[in-house]
């Protein structure tokens, strides 16, 4: 639904009071004003820099123009009988913080009622004083679709040659889905300068840098494959499937839950690349806010980022750290509010959105987020076995460029440990052995903790590397300790 329908039927209801969340304001500027012209409604609209203006009268504007009490009290002068009057406030919630305009809001919008006034403040953020809050209904200014990103290239890209088609012109919609109107139009305006024609490197490397502006996204580019993961046989074959193309029915998402350093950040990175779709990072911790309100505010701008973006993955690494406050009152229910608004999205969403949750400890998670319908499955990753810590050994050889030599004896050793050993055996020039002797896995210093968890996903998870209800086969970890051997076995 546009954003004009949204409004005419708000409007035909009498919502006298909206506030629009947009961060173009050009565009729903352009929008209402259609929208009045079309219905032969009266609108005004106030700015600091312009005062009160008058659709269709430019320069019009009342004395004291500037001043945001002046343009609430003339709403009422522009009421008559047979037609409806809105009122547009530019960036007004600059403005909230004094108790008289928020009392005049208060009356105007209780007034609306009888003369049929509107008042829509159209601002980036939504921060509604409290006295406001049951008289003010939000509306999303969506980003905008394919259909309309794909209008823009053609403006920009008039040239013959310049747009392309097919299959190129689809992976440049994706590589620009998520962006706002201006910035699509930058992007295809750079990609123009550098490549001659729209390309979606370019877009790509743009999108990047404004997520990382806004703080709420990253998107991660790395040209990580599932070759370059030893093991998980079984979390790569679900992913496959349920994202291949083509698919009725759309996948909701995995958590993955494992012992430190068996690859759950690693796999999560990897799958985008596989899949052919970008993965955008999500810390959710980085999304706290010093102002009352604001945490919510971010979560839902970047969760309607990811929407945009769709098809994509989704990563949340560390989950249980991000929710750690959710049932206590020590942040002032802010993690609360945070869970309860992640938590429906997941549930209503019906963009293809992939969500990668990553977790060390399930104890630290709310019962509700692992629901069924919420997530398609929950994976265990445990310690690799011995075919798969073969295979891990045959990665980080070629990568560090080492030669095949006897190997340490690993049997409880992380993919990340066994990486440390081979980044320290070309960092310092020794053998595996030697290097080993400056590796201590983490099944060894978190015994007691790995051992707890491994316990807890026997028969309640997934298997991450053969089909099937996760069920304990090995040994307990050995107790911390420092002696390493050669493993013949492994030579």
């Amino acid at each position: 639904m546009t954003l004009s329908q949204r409004l005419r039927e708000y409007i035909a209801a009498c919502f006298t009071g909206l506030w629009l969340q947009s961060h173009e304001h050009e565009d729903a500027l352009r929008e209402i004003a259609q929208l009045c012209r079309q219905e032969n409604w009266r609108l005004a609209t106030w700015s600091i820099d312009e005062g009160l203006n008058l659709t269709n009268q430019p320069g019009t504007a009342e004395a004291g123009g500037n001043d945001p009490l002046t343009a609430i009290r003339s709403l009422s002068a522009l009421a008559s009988a047979d037609s409806s009057a809105v009122l547009v406030l530019v960036n007004f919630h600059r403005f909230l913080n004094s108790a008289e305009i928020v009392q005049a809001l208060v009356s105007q919008i209780t007034a609306g009622k009888q003369n049929r006034t509107f008042v829509v403040i159209l601002s980036p953020v939504v921060q509604i004083p409290t006295e406001l809050e049951k008289l003010i209904t939000v509306i999303e200014h969506d980003l905008p679709d394919r259909e309309q990103l794909a209008e823009i290239a053609r403006g920009i890209a008039t040239d013959e040659g310049e747009l392309p088609t097919g299959d190129g012109m689809e992976r440049v919609l994706d590589a620009a889905a998520g962006l706002t109107r201006f910035e699509a139009e930058n992007a295809f305006s750079l990609s123009l300068m550098r490549e001659r024609q729209v390309k979606p490197q370019s877009i790509w490397e743009l999108k990047a840098q404004m997520l990382k502006k806004s703080g709420l996204l990253e998107l991660h580019r790395g040209g990580e494959t599932f070759d370059d993961l030893g093991g998980l046989a079984n979390l790569k074959e679900f992913c496959r499937r349920a994202l291949a193309p083509g698919k009725s029915v759309r996948a909701r998402g995995v958590l993955l839950l494992g012992v430190p350093g068996t690859g759950k950040s690693a796999f999560a990175k990897a799958l985008g690349t596989e899949t052919g779709r970008p993965t955008l990072l999500l810390d959710i911790g980085a999304l706290m806010g010093s102002l009352v309100g604001q945490t919510e505010q971010r979560i839902r701008e970047a969760l309607r980022i990811a929407d945009a973006m769709s098809p994509c993955v989704l990563f949340v690494d560390e989950l249980e750290k991000a929710l750690s406050g959710v049932g206590n009152n020590g942040d002032s229910g802010v993690s609360t509010r945070l869970f309860g608004t992640l938590l429906t999205w997941m549930s209503d969403r019906t963009s293809d959105v992939f969500v990668v949750a990553t977790a060390n400890d399930i104890s630290g998670l709310p019962p509700e987020f692992t629901r069924a319908e919420r997530l398609d499955a929950v994976f265990f990753l445990d310690l690799p076995g011995t075919a798969e810590r073969r295979a891990i050994w045959e990665i980080y050889l070629r990568q560090f460029e080492l030669p095949q030599q006897p190997k340490p004896i690993d049997a409880d050793w992380t993919p990340a440990a066994i990486r440390a050993c081979c980044r320290l055996s070309a960092l310092l020039g020794v053998p595996l052995v030697d290097a080993a002797q400056n590796v201590v896995p983490v099944a060894r210093t978190a015994a007691e903790a790995v051992e707890r968890l491994r316990t807890w996903a026997a028969s309640r998870c997934l298997a991450a590397d053969q089909p099937g209800i996760y069920r304990r086969t090995t040994a307990a970890p050995a107790k911390p300790g420092r002696k390493v051997s050669r493993d013949p076995s492994q030579n």
